[in-house]
């Protein structure tokens, strides 16, 4: 199911014009339920959404964020909206020096648009960022095509994609600071 919501999901954000994430949740979990014959009210659909805001981070990324805080700015691109994000960067409990959402670049990962916003944004070049994400298609893809630097953070061991090379693969964000920080 959670691969058939992704795909919807992924539709969704592509076409025009630009819808926010919290709609583009609610139509993907009707859409999912549906296709797999589970019956769920409006009532689950609003619990489903509104469960996003509340997640924490995994256990090593405040402490790994605050090592790589000493040395770079920080920035989160995220295919969310302002209202949803807030709640979890809230959680990480580490300050973030930016917070790049789908909504005000309306555009998503792995769209260039995207990565370009939060480029001009931040005042770098490309050159001056490495993209440190969980998200082979989302984010490795982008970082391909776009020539920037990423670090996949490959939590669930899967096999990651030769096409989108180079980027370099670790287990967790205590993996990815290792590589960033001097020793």
């Amino acid at each position: 199911m959670l691969h058939t919501f992704s795909q919807y999901s992924r539709d969704l954000e592509t076409q025009r014009p630009h819808r926010l994430y919290k709609n583009i949740l609610r139509t993907s979990f009707r859409a999912a339920l549906r296709e797999h014959s589970l019956v769920a009210g409006e009532d689950v659909i609003e619990r489903l959404a509104k469960a996003i805001p509340t997640m924490g981070p995994h256990p090593e990324v405040p402490d790994a964020l605050r090592r790589l805080r000493e040395r770079y700015e920080l920035a989160i691109f995220t295919n969310s909206d302002e209202d949803l994000i807030v709640h979890n960067v809230a959680h990480l409990g580490v300050p973030i020096d930016y917070v790049i959402t789908a909504e005000r670049a309306h555009a998503y990962k792995p769209s260039h648009q995207l990565f370009e916003y939060a480029h001009r944004t931040m005042g770098v070049m490309k050159e001056e960022t490495v993209h440190v994400a969980m998200g082979m298609f989302l984010d490795m893809k982008a970082c391909h095509e776009l020539e920037v630097r990423g670090i996949w953070v490959n939590r669930l061991g899967q096999p990651g994609n030769p096409d989108w090379l180079p980027y370099d693969e670790v287990a967790d964000l205590d993996g990815a600071a290792e590589l960033l920080l001097p020793a």
